[in-house]
């Protein structure tokens, strides 16, 4: 299919899902604006073809700088903002009191407060406009099925962000604003391979009738589809990309 070309702000883009995601979107021709929590060196020959910004999701003031910074590097018009940044790291119940709210408080900041913040200027953006515009929140099986006693607070994390994006398409639909929601299992990034080693990869791939986790191309996959060419009236759907391991 031909499309128009497009500007896309693609968060958590400098490895894994996030950066097959902006791969895929750039290789088919549309501008593309990256976000890395850090500087990407630019000597580095990962470096992408497309724009990158670094901004820091655990300070407040982060998504609104990306997303300034975004505007105008496109010119000052998106068409799609894509979430994928997050992250997942153990908070065992035993941990302080202190230490167990502040890896919780982390966890939310980044993974959901900051995908409210662009999903908010996003939607604002488009009524501005007068545009039609597209959200695509990638989420997890965990927001469905739960995570390890360790990981409660990323299971909630994700688990917001399918009814952020739910409560998105009921309340814009009428204003051709579409949101959808992608949740992959296991996905083959440096994020899951840890989690794999650390709990004994045999096992949890067993839980996988596909016999494998995914790639992160075959969420790119999905993820393009929601922001090229999934109908209107799929917004507000939830794919799912687990190989059968969570049916619903």
């Amino acid at each position: 299919m031909i499309h128009v070309e497009q500007n896309i702000l693609v968060t958590g883009s400098s490895r894994g899902i996030g950066r097959a995601i902006a791969d895929t979107l750039h290789e088919a021709g549309h501008r593309v604006v990256g976000h890395a929590s850090r500087p990407f060196p630019d000597d580095s020959p990962d470096a992408p073809a497309w724009d990158l910004v670094d901004a820091d999701f655990g300070d407040f003031r982060g998504p609104g700088s990306l997303w300034a910074e975004a505007l105008d590097l496109l010119d000052g018009r998106i068409d799609v903002l894509i979430n994928n940044a997050g992250i997942f790291a153990a908070n065992p119940i035993d941990s302080g009191d202190a230490e167990w709210l502040a890896a919780w408080d982390e966890t939310m900041t980044i993974n959901l407060t900051a995908s409210a913040q662009l999903c908010r200027l996003a939607v604002l953006h488009f009524q501005a406009g007068g545009q039609e515009g597209r959200i695509v929140n990638i989420a997890s099986r965990a927001a469905y099925r739960g995570d390890s006693p360790a990981h409660w607070h990323y299971a909630a994390s994700k688990g917001g962000m399918v009814a952020m994006t739910k409560s998105i398409a009921r309340a814009y639909a009428s204003q051709g604003i579409y949101a959808f929601a992608i949740c992959p299992g296991f996905t083959m990034t440096g994020m899951a391979e840890d989690y794999l080693s650390s709990r004994g990869g045999d096992k949890l791939l067993a839980d996988i009738p596909l016999g494998r986790v995914a790639m992160p191309d075959e969420v790119a996959t999905m993820a393009a589809f929601c922001a090229l060419d999934a109908p209107p009236s799929m917004t507000g759907a939830v794919l799912d990309v687990n190989g059968a391991s969570y049916v619903r």
